[in-house]
């Protein structure tokens, strides 16, 4: 009989859109994901709102609850434990969770506010041995493997460049920068250019954002990647994979790709099962992790994988504030958007002459 693993949650939250919501309410997909596989059971969840916590129960077959979540780590010994809370409390509770003793953790991404938290929290994993996730969930879902399929069959010949738009580098990026390690066999980046215009600071989840931004990537097989942020960043696409004999593009609603190839240079489409934001991955997510867990294998979500995004992302702030290319890997521990924004270099106004 297939071993069952016992599940705990960090930050339920409320679902999203209901009354009271601060988030998106991972924690609901997360722990639907979970259940799904036959193969866990929620045994205990951890809020600083005890009426989160007490709703979240209701809803999922009554867990232990408690407010300090070291007490459940302590308490409750769980197999595999769900982080869902903001991006500036993952690291402490993964490391917190890794001290524990827990055999898994799956953390919600943005991996962290500053690069030498994200860090971290894959060295600690790796140190341990604990199996480290953070939710790129898009990797499981059809739009994206069908993408990749064009590349693996050679419909569009070799991958050259890369391109994509987004809202920005932070919380959306990090989901478009694991795509390009994705269609690109995880090959890492040798260095980053950027640019980032903060004249209008936003926030999410507590961390600040740019308003627009620029990030031009080379990776060490020498393709070339492009991420456009914010403002007028419009592409055309979601992302566009450029090959020596052709072109996919991944659109933001419709449910097909764009292929165009070998001469013919009009449009292809080829038909998807699931948009790219289908709840379904949280499933997927799930059975991979219990799967990797059975076997020692790497899950396709793994810290070794998240690291290398989130890399990018603050070797992108570093260039602005720089004003040059960073050579990776990135040997700066803050943010340097944060840092910035701390000086008065960016911010509301203006950007200011150097």
């Amino acid at each position: 009989m297939d071993r069952q693993y016992t599940l705990a949650v960090i930050g339920v939250g409320r679902p999203r859109g209901s009354d009271g919501a601060t988030g998106f309410g991972m924690a609901h997909d997360h722990v639907k994901g979970f259940l799904s596989t036959g193969r866990c059971s929620l045994t205990a969840v951890a809020d600083i709102s005890r009426d989160n916590a007490e709703l979240f129960a209701d809803a999922y077959g009554g867990p232990r609850l408690y407010e300090d979540y070291f007490s459940m780590l302590r308490t409750e010994k769980p197999d595999i434990v769900s982080i869902c809370t903001w991006p500036g409390l993952h690291a402490p509770m993964t490391l917190a969770a890794i001290d524990a003793g827990v055999r898994a953790v799956h953390c919600e991404k943005p991996m962290a506010p500053i690069w030498g938290e994200a860090r971290r929290m894959h060295e600690a994993a790796v140190a341990s041995g604990v199996q480290l996730t953070f939710n790129h969930q898009r990797r499981f879902l059809d739009p994206f493997q069908k993408a990749r399929a064009c590349l693996k069959e050679g419909r569009i010949g070799q991958l050259v460049r890369m391109e994509a738009e987004c809202a920005d580098l932070f919380d959306w990026g990090t989901h478009w920068l694991d795509m390009f390690h994705y269609f690109n066999d995880e090959i890492p980046a040798e260095w980053v250019l950027g640019q980032i215009d903060a004249r209008e600071v936003r926030t999410i989840f507590g961390v600040p954002l740019e308003q627009q931004g620029l990030c031009c990537i080379k990776f060490a097989n020498g393709v070339r990647a492009t991420l456009m942020t914010g403002y007028e960043m419009n592409i055309g696409c979601a992302i566009r994979l450029i090959g020596s004999s052709g072109v996919v593009e991944i659109g933001w609603g419709q449910p097909e790709l764009v292929l165009r190839h070998d001469g013919a240079w009009g449009p292809v489409t080829i038909p998807v099962q699931e948009g790219i934001h289908d709840h379904a991955a949280h499933g997927r997510v799930a059975a991979d992790i219990v799967h990797c867990l059975d076997t020692g294998d790497r899950p396709l979500l793994s810290s070794y994988n998240a690291v290398r995004s989130t890399e990018i992302i603050f070797a992108t702030y570093e260039s602005s504030r720089r004003r040059g290319r960073i050579d990776l890997p990135l040997n700066v521990d803050g943010s340097g958007l944060q840092d910035m924004l701390a000086a008065g270099d960016i911010g509301p106004g203006e950007p200011r002459a150097a």
